[in-house]
């Protein structure tokens, strides 16, 4: 058994551990825009996911730069207050990793990878075009957490997400189906993995059924059970009133 201390002990190993550990990462393809120069930025965060789902919410964290400057993604997303997440797809791969590479703040990456945008319909932000699920997203914080320069401090910035869009070409039965979308998911090292449908398998937890409310996701559902929950409040404090119990 490996075993060893971050920071204060060796591991060992010829190449760093830490995220071959923590896999598959969903990609946060992360798109804005400069409000003071218009110049269009995207580029891939391999630390990405959601927190919520009832209203959701999304992050993800940008490490800094060689130079100990904050990543065009980050200050865009704070300085207009918004950005656009788009899902990065097996199709889409190349131009994924096209857009990982650093640039100045002049260059438009959407350009330099060869992609068509398409504005949001309600931030002021460009998506990638082809990506078949896309989210706009409101500014929501940054969360600064302190690392070993020049690279180990890192920004998490949340965002609300207030917009949508799914390509009816990836549904199946009214559900989002992975066959078809094939997303790409970080793996350690430089690897990554695809989700093919063979790879996708269902698993619904025993026990009381409204816990799969939330594991779904189901917003709709939530609000229905969280009003029959305060009727049934309502109802327990009128009997209360009637027999004078407290």
């Amino acid at each position: 058994m490996v075993f060893y201390e971050p920071g204060k002990t060796e591991h060992g190993l010829p190449r760093d551990p830490f995220k071959a550990c923590v896999v598959p990462r969903p990609i946060g393809w992360i798109s804005t825009r400069n409000n003071q120069t218009g110049v269009d930025n995207l580029a891939p965060y391999s630390q990405f996911n959601n927190l919520t789902f009832d209203p959701p919410y999304v992050m993800f964290s940008a490490n800094q730069d060689m130079h100990n400057n904050r990543k065009n993604t980050v200050t865009n997303a704070e300085a207009s207050g918004v950005f656009c997440w788009n899902i990065a797809t097996w199709e889409l791969r190349e131009a994924v990793n096209a857009t990982a590479e650093w640039f100045t703040d002049e260059v438009d990456e959407f350009d330099r990878a060869g992609l068509e945008k398409v504005m949001g319909s309600l931030v002021n932000a460009p998506m990638v075009k082809r990506s078949p699920v896309r989210f706009e997203c409101e500014y929501y914080s940054t969360l600064r957490l302190p690392g070993n320069p020049p690279m180990g401090t890192v920004d998490v910035v949340i965002g609300k997400v207030v917009g949508i869009h799914i390509d009816e070409a990836v549904l199946t039965e009214g559900k989002i189906d992975l066959g078809k979308v094939m997303p790409i998911a970080r793996c350690g090292y430089f690897e990554y993995a695809v989700i093919r449908k063979d790879a996708v398998f269902e698993m619904v937890i025993p026990g009381d059924p409204k816990l799969l409310i939330g594991l779904e996701g189901n917003a709709k559902k939530a609000k229905e059970m969280s009003g029959e929950s305060d009727e049934h409040k309502g109802r327990a404090t009128i009997a209360q009133e009637r027999d004078g119990s407290d």
